[in-house]
C-alpha cells in the first residue's frame, strides 16, 4: 500500500544473540508497583489495585548492550523537575485476552532494563487538577530501554537487585521480588483491560528513591540477571 505522507519508522529493540530485532507495538507502564515507592508518593499500597499509563513506542531511547559510553538523550522541554524511575521491562512475544496468571509467562519473549523518565512538575499539576498524566509521562525520549534478553536464555527473573545511580551516586536500590504485582499477575490483570499483542512492552514499576536528574548528568541503571544501561542527558 502507498501512503499520502511518509510512514513512521518502526521502533525496534536489539535482542541479545539475535540478528533480528524486537518490533515495539505499545508501551504499558505499571504505576506504584513497589510498596515503599507507593508510600513515598503518599499512597497506601495495600488498598490499590494495579493501574497503568502508556508511552508511545517512539519515546524509546535505544541503549544497546555494549554501547561503551552512555547513550546521549536530549533533556526534555517544559520541565524543571525531571525524575528517573528504573524498571524491569517485560517484552511480550504472544498476545491475548483474559490471560490466566499461571499461563502468563508463556507470553513473555524476554526482559530488558528501562528508565521511565517523568516530568514530575507537570505530573504534580495534573494530579492536583484531576487531569491525565500523558504529558508528564509520554513525552519525547521518555523511555530509555536496553537490549532484550530472551526468556529462553535467562528464564523469568522474580528476584534480583534493581538499582540506578546518578553521576555515580546510588539513588534507587531494591529487589524486583518486592513488586506488589509480580509479572504474571500484572500480565493477567492488564489483559482483562486490553487485548495484548506480540511486541507490547510492560515497564513493570519502579522502587523507592525516585529523584531529580539534571542536564549533563549520567544515569546508570541495572537489573540483576537482565542487564544494564547508561544514559546522559544533554
Amino acid at each position: 500500500m502507498s501512503f499520502v505522507i511518509p510512514a513512521p519508522a518502526q521502533t525496534i529493540l536489539p535482542v541479545e544473540g539475535e540478528q533480528g530485532g524486537f518490533p515495539v507495538r505499545r508501551i504499558y507502564c505499571v504505576g506504584r508497583n513497589y510498596a515503599a515507592h507507593a508510600r513515598e508518593m503518599g499512597h497506601d499500597p495495600d488498598r490499590e489495585p494495579p493501574f497503568f499509563f502508556m508511552k508511545p513506542a517512539d519515546a524509546i531511547v535505544l541503549c544497546p548492550k555494549g554501547a561503551g559510553a552512555p547513550v546521549e538523550a536530549p533533556f526534555p522541554v517544559a520541565t524543571e523537575d525531571l525524575h528517573h524511575e528504573i524498571e524491569m521491562v517485560v517484552a511480550l512475544g504472544k498476545g491475548g485476552k483474559d490471560i490466566p496468571a499461571d499461563k502468563a509467562l508463556e507470553h513473555v519473549y524476554g526482559y530488558a532494563v528501562g528508565i521511565d523518565l517523568t516530568r514530575r512538575d507537570i505530573q504534580a499539576v495534573a494530579k492536583k487538577m484531576g487531569r491525565p498524566w500523558d504529558m508528564a509521562k509520554g513525552f519525547d525520549h521518555s523511555a530509555p530501554c536496553g537490549t532484550i534478553l530472551p526468556a529462553a536464555k535467562i528464564g523469568h527473573p522474580s528476584k534480583g537487585r534493581i538499582q540506578i545511580s546518578v553521576n555515580g551516586t546510588v539513588k534507587q536500590d531494591a529487589d524486583i521480588g518486592d513488586m506488589i504485582w509480580n509479572v504474571p499477575d500484572t500480565i493477567a490483570y492488564l489483559s482483562t483491560l486490553v487485548e495484548l499483542f506480540p511486541g507490547d512492552l510492560i515497564y513493570s514499576g519502579t522502587p523507592e528513591g525516585v529523584a531529580q536528574v539534571k542536564r549533563g548528568e549520567v544515569m546508570e541503571g541495572s537489573v540483576e540477571g537482565v542487564g544494564a544501561i547508561a544514559v546522559k542527558l544533554v
